[in-house]
């Protein structure tokens, strides 16, 4: 093949990028200070001095690969990251060379027959109602607007108000129910879907983070209720089941933020967790977590495609969407990546048994982990159901101490929250890397911690 200097750049990256993989399990996972001091020197290249192509690849190589936390190096445990599996990575690397935008299917046909194709495997892999429509996009947060966005346009056009003709001023009202553990990011939904605090009902969560089904308010008319798949502490869920077939389907729209914990309905061993979160009307989830996709990529799974299509639909004098299916009518954006390739590039090289395999390879790192911790006499706070880990070392100031001290140690990376008023340690296992003996190094390393 005749060199350019096209290909020699894409050469270049790729052989940076296969010394980066391979020293995954060999690197520290945080990076040292000296790596962190060198990364003034991408603010040091001025704009009025430009430096060559070659030079950008090889500055981005030297300087960037040693500053990375590596949360695909199977031994990243501080949030709920997942790493990215070798095909999609693969699949990452041709989707970037095509550059598609698959707005519409005029823009890429090939991109959005991937993306149809993906998003149906998506429903299927994740058990949830055959008649759902998924639409990809830049993650949980987004996906979570999304489908609250659609269950309020919903539940206000039953109660015959137009949203798209009158906007929310002078709307009736609607009853927004959320647990007191809800994720952060459904506090932010909210708002940008023109719901204040002052309309939302928190209902008390149990001593596991799971929302309270005895304590569900009163419904008095249209209502939305957001749940949860998977507490971002505890991994526990809400019981879907009990909560949902309370409720009056005709006045009530459920969405489910379940943008790790959802795919615990993919895994046979561990769909009791989840059970009856199928009943919901939209689901929020992520790729980039659990599956191990690349970032960004977070999915919006609706039962009803046509509430969907009404609420995030568009149209111009310049676009002809025909009935084809169009992503830019299924969800915020307009233009935006192909980012269902590497997705449907793991769903179609691993299955649905080789998905629920790796989901289930990382429950049981995480029991490992909450077994050898708890025979070495440390405090878990949770029984541990899916890849979630909390654990506490005393009184919060020691329980601190120990994170710092593991996180120096760079044999892993843990992260510190607060649960229940105490602080805590908490393990994510998401990476489909983490083996028995990631665990065993990373027990090591905590008690060690423990004992300086």
């Amino acid at each position: 093949m005749t060199s350019t200097p096209k290909l020699d750049l894409l050469h270049a990256a790729v052989e940076a990028a296969a010394r980066y993989i391979e020293s995954d399990h060999h690197a520290p996972v945080s990076p040292t200070a000296d790596a962190l001091a060198g990364l003034q020197a991408f603010s040091q290249v001025s704009v009025d001095a430009p430096i060559t192509p070659a030079a950008a690849i090889e500055l981005l190589d030297r300087v960037g690969s040693p500053a990375t936390i590596r949360q695909n190096s199977g031994r990243y445990f501080g949030f709920v990251n997942g790493g990215v599996t070798p095909v999609a990575l693969a699949a990452s690397v041709l989707s970037g060379a095509w550059d598609q935008n698959v707005a519409l299917p005029v823009m890429s046909p090939a991109a959005s027959a991937i993306d149809a194709a993906a998003a149906e495997m998506i429903v299927d892999v994740l058990n949830l109602p055959a008649e759902s429509i998924a639409s990809f996009c830049g993650g949980a947060t987004i996906a979570n607007i999304t489908g609250i966005v659609a269950g309020r346009d919903n539940l206000l056009a039953q109660a015959g108000w137009d949203v798209h003709a009158k906007g929310l001023a002078g709307s009736p009202p609607l009853q927004v129910i959320v647990s007191e553990e809800a994720h952060v990011s459904v506090t932010k939904t909210l708002r940008v879907a023109g719901i204040g605090s002052d309309s939302v009902t928190v209902v008390p969560a149990d001593s596991y983070g799971r929302m309270r089904a005895d304590a569900l308010p009163e419904i008095t008319g249209p209502a939305l209720v957001i749940l949860q798949a998977g507490n971002v502490n505890t991994g526990h869920s809400d019981p879907f089941r009990d909560i949902i077939e309370s409720l009056d389907s005709a006045t009530t729209w459920v969405h489910v933020d379940g943008a790790f914990g959802l795919w615990a309905n993919a895994v046979p061993e561990r769909r009791q967790h989840v059970d009856g979160v199928e009943l919901a009307d939209s689901w929020a989830t992520d790729g980039h977590k659990w599956l191990n996709a690349p970032y960004d990529c977070g999915v919006v799974v609706c039962r009803h495609p046509k509430a969907l299509q009404h609420s995030m639909g568009m149209s111009a004098a310049y676009v002809e969407t025909g009935d084809e299916r169009n992503l830019m009518s299924l969800g915020l954006q307009m233009s935006q990546a192909a980012r269902a390739v590497p997705v449907w590039a793991i769903l179609a090289s691993e299955g649905r048994a080789g998905v629920a395999a790796s989901i289930e390879q990382s429950c049981n790192a995480a029991e490992r982990f909450g077994e050898k911790l708890s025979e070495a006499g440390v405090e878990l706070l949770a029984p541990v159901v899916i890849n979630q880990v909390l654990v506490a070392f005393g009184d919060d100031a020691t329980t601190d101490a120990v994170i710092a001290a593991v996180q120096d140690s760079a044999v892993c990376w843990v992260g510190g929250t607060t649960f229940k008023g105490r602080r805590a340690m908490r393990i994510s296992v998401s990476d489909f890397a983490t083996t028995a003996d990631d665990v065993d190094a990373s027990v090591a390393a905590i008690l060690e911690a423990v004992r300086v």
